[in-house]
């Protein structure tokens, strides 16, 4: 009898496998599991014949995926549209030669594509394996019927179709911008996502795991197999296991169920998010035939409408951001330390949840939601079967060739892609929710015009402050007497919710709803398990009162006080999903912005007011910021000499942007201006040059939780000390700076994984002679870099810069500037240096290795 302690250590399948691409570099690998991101060659345009493995492709461009090319051109308002980013969109080609073993001949090869944006279609060899329309979808291909072997080589083709460039209301990128993985198998093998695994019972004492693995048999006989599974902890030693003997027939698939009690587990949770790997080993006899391990955390979801949610037992209130998937000057190919940087900073500011908007992420972000213990709402689409107006956003007018998105192909791919997103994300413990849809209603007229919102003779009404003005029987009159729509919502609800079931019923299903006076009668609500209510707080009561059988959630708000305040004095919600947590690219009207700045951090990664005040709101620890602005360009007005008439109220605040502010102290001399200190501290003294300019007490700013000072600058020292609960002091200090004669230069990383994939992030900001960061006084900033790296760009976080990305020079924005560079596959020293004209700053190195 085969024993658990014969095998716990870690076992490689060997294949050997050579890749001949690019020179002919050669690769052994010994795992079934290959890295198939290196050796691409790319080339821009729809090139005739470039499936022919015989077609001629030493022009092309060598690339490493992920790889997006429309973030490598320059910003233009020719071709594109502010919806996307003002960057073209286009076809692309890519192509990839490799050669296997004469070993893998009586294997099993399959292609894993984690995405491909947009349109895709993929052949090996001149064969067709197929399309796939949605570019946010994984898929794979096996690849088995049509390879070669030995000294014969294979290639791969890709083409990528995003030529209608205003295909969605946000940056997309463009190409295979998500991670690739060839995969040789024996043919007795799991299937693709084959594992699920569940923790039916847990306990401080006991758990429950449920491990069910898909096992196919494609030998033409039946195989008699042993499936040897057991549980790993976090230092890779074994805690439990479990044997079993089945009989496979020949082409079939078998599932496979193992309940594994596991003693005194460790918990997955936000604060210490445990992680375990259930390890599968496939033998017959004694010849292992497999191996597969896949990550998972111990805890346990429930939801009450009354109660609330709850982590294992603990009430959870919903502390949450919205974020696309674009990294900044990456575009939509993010390495995952771009992602780690940017998660660490928003869970310092004490953001728990992430609502993936509006698209499943890559499985590499969500590995990282596991490991820093973020809770996750993972949404699939945008729009159903109504199209939305890329250009005009909500504000429908048309549709366009050039605005064609995923709507034509819903119909007959949507079963697929929603159930091959439930498929590789179902054991990601950070997922607590899955989402059909986002704001769909207002793509379906009848919806609209039921509500009474928007009726020309009721100006009155508001629809973002105001309860419905119609009775829901005067809504329900008028939503069945109206014109049908084409598709019904509702019904299409409940099969999008009924294909996520199928996969998936151990989390809830949501929607994010925009109008939930109407949904809740249609038929709507009725598919979902939790309701995401969008940008409507004036509701909040209302659907409590007249709907209080599903718990509802705030899942798309501004990034104000107001939204936050309405959760504390509203118990029937359950928290809230600020829209964003991070400045993203495309859903711009206006040249030359590039993309919306309503995050919580700018398109660098650096901090903004909206990050300090919900750092003030969501982190108990002590906080206090800083920043200034001219009365004049302020929201402010005075009233005599000293009170200030307030204009920060609610309904006059804009919504998705953030008034003027500055982060100095250099104004002219006796000018009016607004200081604002964002804390949790109980109260604030503010001084300038050692003058008190009086205390201000947190419990009286609770309208905007921002306490303002009318002060007329004079040169010197603004202090903001704060007074914090338990007594404690902090300050924050905003000196007067002098002309601009330094750089202060600094890396989040001095050592790099030669890999090529670790990234550094370089951030430069002016200085004076005094060392006072000098934010009044922009410079271009020329980078001198030398090493083995790959330039990844440049940003200064501003949402109106449109300077080309992949450069080494950028104007500063605010006095700030970022760098980012990649790591190679060759180890050594990376040294940086910046330059504003005859000023250099120091020397930095980075050790690659």
């Amino acid at each position: 009898m085969r024993t658990f302690s014969r095998f716990t250590n870690y076992i490689l399948l060997g294949v050997f496998i050579v890749f001949s691409a690019c020179g002919e570099k050669k690769l052994q690998v010994t795992d079934s599991v290959i890295d198939f991101n290196f050796d691409w060659k790319f080339a821009k345009g729809d090139i005739a014949h470039a499936q022919n493995p015989s077609f001629d492709d030493s022009s092309w461009r060598a690339v490493k995926l992920p790889h997006d090319w429309s973030v490598e051109e320059s910003y233009t308002q020719e071709n594109t549209a502010g919806a996307t980013a003002f960057l073209p969109g286009g076809i692309g080609w890519y192509r990839k030669t490799f050669s296997l073993p004469n070993s893998a001949a009586d294997k099993i090869t399959r292609i894993n594509f984690d995405g491909i944006y947009t349109n895709s279609e993929v052949w090996i060899n001149g064969n067709y394996l197929g399309k796939r329309p949605y570019g946010y979808i994984p898929f794979y291909y096996d690849l088995t019927p049509y390879l070669k072997y030995g000294d014969q080589s294979n290639t791969i083709a890709v083409r990528a179709d995003r030529s209608a460039y205003v295909d969605c209301r946000w940056y997309p990128g463009s190409g295979i911008y998500r991670h690739v993985r060839l995969e040789t198998l024996n043919k007795v093998h799991l299937v693709e996502w084959g594992t699920t695994i569940t923790t039916p019972k847990v306990a401080g004492e006991a758990a429950t795991v449920l491990v069910e693995n898909q096992i196919v048999n494609q030998n033409k006989s039946a195989k008699a197999i042993t499936v040897l599974v057991d549980i790993l902890g976090e230092d890779g030693v074994s805690v439990a296991g479990k044997e079993s003997q089945l009989t496979l027939e020949a082409a079939t698939v078998q599932k496979q169920r193992q309940n594994i009690p596991i003693s005194n587990p460790r918990l997955w949770d936000l604060e210490t998010p445990h992680l375990y790997t259930a390890r599968t080993r496939i033998f017959q006899d004694e010849e292992l035939l497999g191996e597969y391990t896949s990550t998972f955390g111990i805890r346990s979801i429930s939801y009450d409408a009354q109660k609330g949610f709850f982590v294992n037992g603990e009430k959870i209130i919903f502390k949450g951001v919205c974020l696309h998937h674009d990294g900044g000057l990456v575009g939509a190919a993010v390495p995952i330390g771009v992602w780690e940087r940017r998660l660490q900073l928003l869970k310092e500011a004490g953001v728990n949840a992430i609502r993936t908007a509006h698209n499943p992420p890559s499985e590499d972000f969500l590995d990282l939601c596991d490991r820093m213990g973020f809770l996750v709402q993972d949404e699939i689409f945008d729009e159903w079967q109504n199209p939305k107006d890329k250009r005009h956003n909500y504000k429908q007018q048309k549709a366009e060739e050039v605005t064609r998105g995923y709507t034509h192909h819903f119909g007959e791919w949507a079963e697929r892609d929603i159930k091959n997103m439930v498929q590789r994300d179902k054991n990601h413990p950070s997922i607590v929710m899955w989402s059909i849809g986002n704001e769909i209603e207002w793509t379906y007229p009848s919806y609209g015009k039921a509500a009474g919102y928007w009726d020309e003779d009721d100006a009155n009404v508001n629809y973002y402050y105001d309860e419905p003005y119609f009775s829901p029987e005067q809504i329900k009159k008028r939503f069945r007497e109206g014109k049908p729509d084409n598709y019904d919502l509702a019904q299409m609800a409940h099969r999008l919710s009924g294909w996520i079931k199928e996969m998936d019923t151990t989390r809830p299903v949501t929607a994010n709803l925009v109008i939930p006076s109407v949904s809740y009668f249609s038929g709507y609500t009725d598919a979902l398990d939790i309701v995401g209510i969008s940008y409507r707080q004036a509701v909040y009561d209302y659907v409590s009162r007249l709907y209080p059988e599903k718990l509802v959630l705030g899942t798309e708000n501004w990034a104000q006080w107001h939204e936050w305040k309405a959760i504390l004095e509203n118990k029937n919600i359950q928290g809230i999903f600020l829209w964003t947590g991070i400045y993203y690219m495309g859903e711009s009207s206006t040249w030359p912005k590039k993309g919306s700045s309503s995050g919580l951090l700018d398109f660098a990664g650096f901090e903004t007011p909206r990050f300090h005040l919900f750092k003030s709101l969501w982190n108990p620890e002590p906080h206090i910021y800083m920043s200034t602005v001219r009365l004049a360009d302020s929201e402010y007005e005075l009233v005599g000499n000293t009170v200030m008439d307030i204009h920060r109220n609610e309904k006059y605040l804009s919504k998705w942007g953030w008034p003027a502010y500055n982060e100095h102290w250099n104004y002219d001399q006796g000018e009016s201006t607004v200081v604002e200190v964002f804390t949790n501290c109980r109260e604030v003294e503010l001084f300038l040059n050692d003058t008190s300019l009086g205390i201000q007490k947190l419990e009286d700013n609770y309208d905007d939780k921002i306490m303002q000072w009318h002060v007329p600058f004079s040169t010197g020292e603004l202090v903001a000390k704060g007074v914090c609960e338990d007594g404690s002091t902090l300050e924050y200090v905003l000196r007067t700076a002098g002309g601009f004669s330094d750089m202060d230069i600094k890396t989040d990383k001095t050592e790099l994984v030669a890999d090529g994939y670790d990234v550094a992030h370089i951030e430069v900001e002016l200085m004076d002679k005094n060392g006072i960061p000098v934010r009044m006084d922009d410079r271009k900033v020329v980078f001198e870099i030398q090493g083995n790296y790959r330039l990844l760009g440049v940003d200064n976080g501003a949402s109106d810069n449109v300077q080309d990305i992949r450069n080494n020079t950028i104007t500063t924005a605010n006095g700030r500037c970022l760098l980012m560079i990649q790591s190679l596959r060759q180890p050594g020293p990376i040294t940086i240096r910046a330059k504003v004209g005859d000023i250099e700053s120091d020397i930095i190195t980075i050790n690659s290795k």
